[in-house]
C-alpha cells in the first residue's frame, strides 16, 4: 500500500510544481459510526498522498462519497449527489469521481453505477478499503475505470492513516461485520462475517488517544457484545480500557439485545469510565414482529436485562431504534411497540420506516399495509416519544449535570455546548477555553431538546 501512496504523492507534487496549486479533496461520509471511522481512514490515506481537503465537490480534483446501504432514502440521496458531478467532470474531465462503502458493495447498485453512471471512476466496497490507494493509483496511470467489489469477508488491515475528525472525541472499531442475519438488514452481506481487532491494538489505540488529550472514546462495532480476541471477550476489553490512566469517558455501540449480558451491566455498574447509558435497539415491542425480523429475544427477555440495569447502574438511561411498518404488521403490533416504549422510558429513540433491502428475507414478505398508513404510524409514534423525551428533560431542571465540553453552543456568542454521560445536549455560558473540559452545569432550564444550565461554583 505504502508504494502507491508514495507514487500518488509524487503525483500531486509534480501536479502542484505545476500550476501553484495542491490537488484537492472532497469526502461525504453516509450513515452509521462505522462509516465515519471508515472515511477517517479514507481521508487520512488521502491526506498521506498529497491532497488538500476543500467544502464544496464542485471545486475538487477527487471526490469520494463513502456510502450507507440500510435504508432506500440514504440510497436515493447518494444517487442524487452523484449525478449533480456530472456538470462538474464535463468542466474539468480531469475530476477523479469515486465511491466506495456498504451501498455499493450490492451487486445491483454497482452494476447500476457501471452502465448509468460512466463519469464515476472508481468503486470500492469496504473490504476493499485498504486497497484504496491501490485502486485510485490503476485510475491516475491508465486512465481506466476502477471497480473493485471484493467478498465481504476481508481481513482486518491495521496501521491505515487516520485523519480524525476532532480532538476531543474518537471513534475505535473493535470489530467488523456481522452474524446475526435480522431479515430486514443488508449489514451482513455487504459487511461480511464478523472479525475482531486483536485487543492488544484496540489498547494500544486508545491509550494513543488518551496521551493525545482525546476525552471521549466509543468502541464500534455491528455487535460489540460479540467481540473476541484470544481469550479477551467484549467485558475483559471494557475492563482493560477504562484501567488506561487518564480523564476520559467510555461509549460503545451497537449492543445486540439478545447478546446484552448482565455480565456487561455489572461491568459498566462497576467501571467509574463507562458512561451510563446504553443504545439497545428493540426494533418492535411485538414478539410476533421481532420473530419475523430473527432478532433472537422477546420483549420479555429485553425488559429483563433493562431492569436488571436500573437495578445496577445509577442514573442509567437508555436509547433505541424501532423500526415502523415491517411487513405484516399489524395495528395491534404497533399498540405493542407503543405500550413498550411507554414502559422504558427511553430518553430518546431512532426511528425508522421500514425500507426494503434487496437480498434480505423481508424483502420477500408480503408487505400489504400502505405507506400513508405507515407515515401515519410513524408520527403517532414519535408524539408519543416526544413526550416522554420533554417530560424526562424537564425532570433535570434543578439537578447538577457533568458536562464534557466540546465547542460553541447556539444560543449566541459566550455560550458553549457539551453532552452528559447520558449523551444530553447542555448549554451554558462559558469561553471557548473550556473545550474539552468536564465542567458541573446546575441545570436551570429544558428549552426544546436540549437542558440550558451555569456552571456550579
Amino acid at each position: 500500500m505504502q508504494g502507491y501512496i508514495d507514487w500518488i504523492r509524487r503525483y500531486n507534487e509534480e501536479k502542484l510544481l505545476k500550476s501553484g496549486s495542491r490537488p484537492t479533496a472532497f469526502t461525504h461520509h453516509y450513515g452509521c459510526q462505522q462509516n465515519v471511522s471508515d472515511g477517517e481512514r479514507i481521508d487520512g490515506m488521502l491526506r498521506e498522498m498529497g491532497y488538500a481537503f476543500c467544502e464544496r465537490p464542485d471545486e475538487a480534483d477527487i471526490v469520494i462519497y463513502n456510502t450507507c446501504a440500510v435504508r432506500e432514502n440514504a440510497e436515493d440521496r447518494i444517487f442524487g449527489n452523484v449525478g449533480a458531478l456530472k456538470h462538474a467532470k464535463h468542466r474539468n474531465p480531469d475530476m477523479v469521481i469515486g465511491l466506495c462503502g456498504c451501498m455499493v458493495q450490492q451487486e445491483h447498485i454497482a452494476e447500476k453505477f457501471r452502465g448509468s453512471f460512466p463519469f464515476v471512476d472508481v468503486l470500492f466496497g469496504p473490504s476493499a478499503l485498504p486497497e484504496f490507494p491501490e485502486i485510485l493509483y490503476r485510475k491516475l496511470s491508465t486512465g481506466s475505470r476502477v471497480f473493485e467489489i471484493l467478498d465481504a469477508t476481508g481481513e482486518i488491515s491495521e496501521d491505515l492513516p487516520v485523519r480524525r475528525d476532532g480532538d476531543i472525541k474518537a471513534w475505535i472499531p473493535i470489530m467488523y461485520g456481522c452474524n446475526n442475519f435480522c431479515t430486514y438488514c443488508v449489514v451482513p452481506y455487504v459487511r461480511g462475517r464478523e472479525r475482531s481487532r486483536d485487543y492488544t491494538r484496540v489498547l494500544e489505540e486508545a491509550q494513543e488517544l488518551v496521551a493525545a488529550g482525546y476525552r471521549e472514546l466509543t468502541l464500534l462495532g455491528q455487535n460489540v457484545n460479540s467481540y473476541r480476541s484470544g481469550d479477551v471477550d467484549f467485558v475483559g476489553l471494557l475492563r482493560m480500557v477504562n484501567d488506561i490512566p487518564g480523564e476520559f469517558r467510555i461509549r460503545f455501540m451497537t449492543s445486540h439485545p439478545k447478546d446484552c449480558s448482565r455480565e456487561l451491566v455489572d461491568c459498566i455498574a462497576e467501571c467509574d469510565k463507562i458512561c451510563n447509558h446504553i443504545h439497545l435497539p428493540v426494533q418492535s415491542g411485538s414478539d410476533r414482529i421481532l420473530h419475523q425480523m430473527n432478532r433472537g429475544y422477546t420483549t420479555g427477555q429485553y425488559k429483563d436485562i433493562i431492569g436488571y440495569a436500573r437495578q445496577r447502574i445509577p442514573g442509567v438511561t437508555f436509547t433505541s431504534d424501532i423500526i415502523v411498518g415491517f411487513p405484516g404488521e399489524t395495528r395491534d403490533d404497533l399498540e405493542q411497540t407503543i405500550a413498550l416504549i411507554r414502559e422504558m422510558d427511553y430518553q430518546s429513540l431512532f426511528t425508522f420506516i421500514y425500507s426494503r433491502r434487496v437480498g434480505t428475507k423481508a424483502a420477500d414478505m408480503a408487505d400489504p399495509i400502505p405507506e400513508q398508513e405507515k407515515s401515519a404510524w410513524f408520527r403517532e409514534l414519535l408524539e408519543v416519544q416526544n413526550a416522554i423525551s420533554k417530560k424526562r428533560y424537564e425532570a433535570a431542571v434543578g439537578t447538577t449535570v457533568r458536562v464534557l465540553t466540546e465547542g460553541p453552543g447556539k444560543s449566541g456568542d459566550g455560550y458553549m455546548m457539551g453532552r452528559t454521560a447520558s449523551n444530553i445536549i447542555v448549554e451554558f455560558p462559558g469561553t471557548a477555553e473550556l473545550r474539552g473540559q468536564f465542567v458541573d452545569i446546575a441545570v436551570t432550564d429544558a428549552p426544546g431538546w436540549a437542558l440550558a444550565g451555569e456552571i456550579q461554583a
